[in-house]
């Protein structure tokens, strides 16, 4: 299930190009009497790129659904909100692309690229030609017209990354983008991605930790119950950085510590084992 924003994009909160920061608060997250988050605030600053990792079941998708004002599925305390500068509400300022497609399987690909689009009452001729040019992008042009059923899982998240971007918003949500995609595919739209992207505020959850340091400006490990993000890994250089680049190296290993010990601290937990979201 996906909630497309179906809301007007309204002038940037902090009056320029860049995205807005965007402060996350949870002051409880509970499934079945145990709770997942607790007196959690996370600032991920504007314009730039946080990636989060972390164990299966740590809580990181939810953390976006959180911020996309998402059902979670858990009891979720009231002062728990994401807002952009000054206190404003992130609706109309975001794209969420979660883990499922969510492709209509009656419409094209070209149609579900711009369902936002269409849901918000006018497909613009702008609107249109940027979907057509990033499919083209993405390598499905020759697609454009066809049904989500003819496409492998790899071709149908490539569309649901144009459908993303298409929405042009300033605040991007992101769950496993590249998760279906080939290791060279997933490289090549990794860089599509952080160079569309330049400039805006990507959450972006991830199991690679490759990924995460080939694009991310901050680097978050979630981990323990209740879960909580430890001080984040900052790369040198800005992203994409290519795969052999010395801080990517340099980082690969300490990151890798950082999440088989966040793994420790899941298992060691009173209440591991216990079912929640990823």
């Amino acid at each position: 299930m996906i909630r497309l924003d179906t809301s007007p994009t309204p002038p940037s909160p902090m009056g320029s190009a860049k995205g807005p920061s965007v402060h996350l608060r949870v002051d409880r997250l509970t499934y079945g009497g145990h709770d997942l988050f607790r007196d959690l605030a996370i600032d991920f600053p504007g314009g730039a790129w946080s990636c989060i990792l972390g164990p299966s079941g740590v809580g990181k998708s939810t953390l976006l659904r959180l911020a996309a004002g998402l059902e979670t599925g858990g009891e979720v305390g009231p002062n728990t909100s994401a807002t952009l500068p000054g206190g404003a509400s992130l609706a109309g300022h975001f794209a969420h692309m979660a883990q499922s497609d969510a492709l209509l399987p009656w419409l094209s690909v070209l149609d579900n690229c711009l369902i936002g689009h269409r849901l918000r009452g006018k497909i613009s001729a702008g609107a249109r030609k940027r979907a057509l040019s990033l499919l083209d992008d993405v390598g499905l042009l020759n697609r454009a017209k066809d049904r989500p059923g003819t496409l492998s899982g790899g071709m149908r998240q490539r569309v649901a990354l144009v459908r993303t971007l298409v929405e042009d918003r300033p605040v991007v949500l992101m769950d496993e983008p590249f998760s279906a995609l080939d290791p060279p595919t997933r490289l090549r739209l990794g860089d599509l991605a952080a160079r569309l992207l330049a400039g805006r505020t990507v959450l972006l959850v991830t199991h690679d930790p490759l990924e995460a340091l080939r694009l991310g400006h901050r680097v978050l490990v979630l981990g323990g119950r209740p879960a909580c993000p430890g001080d984040p890994m900052i790369p040198e250089g800005p992203p994409p950085r290519a795969v052999d680049a010395p801080t990517v190296i340099a980082h690969h290993a300490p990151l890798l510590t950082r999440l088989s010990q966040a793994l420790e601290l899941e298992d060691l937990s009173p209440e591991s084992g216990k079912e929640t979201p990823a």
